[in-house]
């Protein structure tokens, strides 16, 4: 388990930012058939969506990030591993608003998460645990005060 303190938004961004380039070092190194999956738990406020906007640019990812609270999710092409072995797509869901975890199933849910060319961030991860494999990265946040923030991640 390991445990850090942002002090602004700008720190949790890069958090996110330098954790996506750990982690995909980890997966080329390891050459997982696995696709990279991560529960992110927390109060609102708590920078779910911040860290994911970093997460994204470690990735490679231009495009501004949006927490999907209405539409579930997003897809994004990850442009690093266009030409090469590596995670192909990156997909952004916020389950805030799903009442019931078998909701999600609907949306090929199982496909996405079996893909190992997928890489999948779960904002609001915890209203879905039940379905969510037991070796995902799981990042809690707890809001210590207006900018400062305490993050773990096991």
């Amino acid at each position: 388990m390991l445990e850090f303190i942002t002090n602004s938004p700008k720190k949790t961004e890069n958090l996110g930012k330098n954790f996506a380039e750990k982690i995909i070092r980890r997966h080329l190194k390891l050459n997982s058939q696995k696709a990279i999956i991560i529960s992110l738990e927390g109060d609102l406020g708590g920078g779910k969506t911040t860290f994911t906007k970093g997460f994204a640019r470690g990735l490679g990812i231009k495009d501004n990030i949006k927490s999907p609270t209405f539409i579930i999710f997003r897809k994004f092409q990850i442009p690093h591993f266009k030409q090469k072995p590596g995670p192909k797509t990156f997909y952004h869901f916020d389950c805030y608003r799903i009442e019931d975890p078998k909701e999600i199933l609907d949306l090929e849910f199982k496909k996405i998460i079996e893909n190992p060319q997928n890489i999948v961030i779960f904002e609001w991860g915890d209203k879905i645990k039940k379905i969510l494999p037991d070796d995902c990265f799981k990042i809690k946040f707890e809001f210590l005060d207006k900018n400062k923030r305490k993050i773990t991640i096991s």
